[in-house]
């Protein structure tokens, strides 16, 4: 809908109409008082008639003032609602956080159980997809994200905190290969390759002190989650990042088959919009990724 006057003009009017005082109107809109003497002049202008007048120290509307106000009173006055809504919305109920599918299930899900879930306002509404979505359109309220470098470089609009740096190795179930050569066992094994994952395979493997491995075959997965869980299950290795990776190893799934790490230049990072970075669960659950992550 074109309402065809400047906005900010009708804000200075109904302001000025309301307090019947420019400096008053001017106090609540934090502008100066010359600014709302020059937006009820453009509105005049635009619309060809006087709305307000002097009346003593004040201001009084005139009939067409009279008429315009109550209008403008209740359409900012809807406005205001709506806005508080969806601010109370997005502060008052759980934090929503997006993720990819692998974090989730191989490094968050087994730290949940230190998360202060009982504290009040420490409610989560955890989302895991392959998606990034979109957290200045409202669609979730925090993420954490894979990338590398600057992470507000690669988010522009978006604050974001470096939760830790990535290094990927070959992984499979304890046990694999035993009692036979790993680089034999590996020759003849099937490695589940996340389709992200093909140049750091490569650079790795390029790299691995004795040359370079040549599996049995090369099974090609959408994610590294279901790359860690085929080698959990035995069918095989597969390449993944250490640190997503620990809790696994830690319980005994997953074992590293050699030394050799390979920093890809990618990290995981925490971003937020800039107007949610002080809200209070947002600091919250910072704190406590920063405590998971040993900073």
């Amino acid at each position: 809908m074109r309402i065809g006057v400047p906005l900010n003009a009708l804000r200075a009017f109904e302001a000025a109409a309301r307090h019947g005082s420019v400096k008053a109107a001017a106090e609540e809109l934090g502008v100066t008082p010359s600014a709302v003497s020059h937006q009820l002049r453009v509105l005049e202008e635009a619309l060809g008639v006087d709305l307000l007048r002097r009346s003593g120290a004040g201001l009084e509307a005139t009939a067409a003032g009279r008429a315009l106000a109550p209008d403008l009173t209740a359409g900012f006055g809807r406005i205001a609602a709506g806005i508080a809504r969806l601010t109370e919305a997005r502060t008052a109920g759980p934090l929503r956080l997006s993720m990819l599918p692998t974090f989730a299930v191989h490094w968050l899900s087994p730290r949940l159980s230190t998360y202060p879930f009982e504290t009040a306002g420490s409610a989560l509404l955890i989302s895991a997809t392959q998606e990034a979505v979109d957290l200045a359109a409202g669609d979730a309220d925090v993420a954490i994200r894979h990338g590398g470098g600057q992470g507000d470089q690669q988010w522009p609009g978006l604050e974001a905190e470096l939760l830790f740096a990535e290094t990927v190795t070959l992984l499979a179930a304890p046990g694999f290969g035993a009692g036979a050569d790993l680089r034999a066992a590996v020759a003849g094994a099937n490695l589940f390759l996340s389709q992200h994952r093909r140049a750091d395979f490569d650079a790795w493997n390029e790299s691995l002190p004795g040359g370079p491995l040549r599996p049995a075959a090369v099974t090609t997965v959408d994610s590294a989650g279901l790359g860690l869980r085929a080698a959990i299950d035995g069918a095989g290795v597969t390449l993944a990042g250490m640190e997503i990776a620990a809790a696994d190893i830690a319980a005994g799934r997953l074992a590293a088959l050699f030394p050799h790490r390979l920093d890809t230049g990618g990290a995981y990072w925490l971003v937020c919009p800039p107007g949610l970075a002080r809200d209070r669960r947002v600091r919250r659950l910072r704190a406590w990724l920063a405590a998971q992550v040993g900073r």
